[in-house]
């Protein structure tokens, strides 16, 4: 009984951080495979005069934007110029014979799948051939294709009409993500960025960038330099905060990470507290036991027995305790980690929280903080226990 505080300690270890884990799982899926070191920038009113210009007016970035951000700022891996139809910018008709739909169209450059990842499911996608010879072909999501086309339908190498504007499609994907965006995000038409700016009277403009540095060099440290650039060439004030509008991905990537190492220091800390309560309550018990053997003890003195052999025979019963009722406490663990996992894959995927786990590394550690404790917890009633007296002992009842 006084080893299951133990037991106790190390279960509610085990499950604090596998709780923690799945829900880092869950919070992270929710990023997907996106290149975390990414910002994306766009524009909003200019909200202070400067240099004979008006507060309050609207402006549109463009390609030489986009050119002067890449000659100009060091460590950029991509950046990759965007427009879109549909989403913000409101809905636009997808047609297909008979089938017609409401789909977000992205004109893109080739780079954009490796700062949103996707799964190519058939053919390929955007290249800079399709950029030079403004290719209308199109990259549909398994959204469109259940919208568009009956089962069993061949796909490649038929023609969607966008606004008017026939596209060849050429690839289909699927992303990974999950959450309330999961579905709306397999609904999605990606053609090439020179092919959309051309079909849909873009000229120069650009809707919005997707930026990602170099690994090892933050997007937030250049961030700034960025948006510098952005202001000298559209005559913003440099003090005007509001006027371009961007989402640090990097910054609040790290945010979550925070909160996880928070999350973990709380789990060992309350994990370890419980556990030296029940390495106290093992310590405590072996003080009784060395008081109930006073006789025992004596006799084996007077026999000869070695005060190191009188030790030695206290801090083994003390680690065997702590050891088998931590092993235990490790099995019951793993045994609830399992059903949690097996009722999470019958349920289905739920948000926030996928796949509780914990490392095997920690579950050596905690072995081998066992044995430190089961050492620490007969340390003082071993000692007691070579100071007895062998006449003392005996004399005893």
């Amino acid at each position: 009984m006084t080893s299951f505080g133990v037991f106790w300690g190390i279960f509610i270890l085990i499950l604090l951080l596998a709780a923690g884990k799945g829900l880092e799982n869950g919070i992270k899926q929710g990023f997907g495979d996106i290149a975390t070191n990414t910002m994306f920038m766009w524009t909003r009113t200019v909200t202070k005069s400067f240099d004979g210009m008006p507060k309050g007016r609207r402006y549109t970035y463009k390609l030489g934007d986009v050119a002067d951000i890449r000659n100009n700022v060091p460590n950029l891996r991509f950046i990759s110029p965007r427009n879109q139809l549909g989403g913000f910018n409101g809905t636009n008709n997808v047609i297909r014979g008979l089938f017609t739909g409401a789909f977000d169209v992205y004109g893109d450059y080739p780079e954009i799948i490796r700062q949103e990842p996707m799964d190519i499911t058939e053919g390929r996608f955007i290249n800079y051939g399709d950029i030079n010879e403004k290719r209308k072909v199109a990259i549909i999501g398994e959204g469109v294709v259940k919208g568009l086309y009956n089962f069993g339908e061949e796909i490649l190498g038929s023609y969607i009409k966008i606004q008017g504007v026939n596209f060849m499609v050429i690839g289909t994907y699927k992303k990974k993500s999950q959450g309330d965006n999961s579905e709306e995000d397999q609904k999605q038409i990606y053609i090439p960025f020179t092919s959309f700016s051309q079909a849909f009277n873009k000229g120069e403009d650009v809707g919005w960038m997707a930026i990602t540095a170099n690994d090892g060099t933050p997007i937030t440290d250049i961030k700034q330099q960025i948006i510098d650039i952005v202001k000298k060439n559209h005559k913003i004030h440099p003090d005007d905060e509001r006027a371009v509008g961007y989402f640090d991905l990097f910054e609040e990537y790290n945010r979550v990470e925070s909160l996880f190492t928070a999350i973990r220091v709380i789990a060992y800390f309350v994990g370890i507290m419980v556990l030296l309560s029940g390495v106290i309550g093992v310590s405590n018990i072996m003080l009784i036991v060395v008081k109930e053997r006073t006789k025992e003890i004596g006799i084996r003195r007077a026999l000869g027995a070695s005060p190191a052999s009188i030790r030695a025979q206290i801090l083994i019963e003390s680690i065997f305790l702590t050891i088998i009722s931590g092993m235990l406490g490790i099995g019951f663990g793993a045994l609830a980690i399992y059903g949690i996992n097996s009722i999470l894959d019958m349920v289905g995927p739920v948000d926030m929280f996928t796949n509780p786990s914990v490392d095997l590394r920690i579950v050596t550690i905690a072995l081998i903080i066992l044995v430190g404790s089961g050492l620490l917890a007969g340390l003082i009633p071993a000692q007691n226990a070579i100071r007895v007296k062998p006449v003392d002992a005996l004399r005893s009842e």
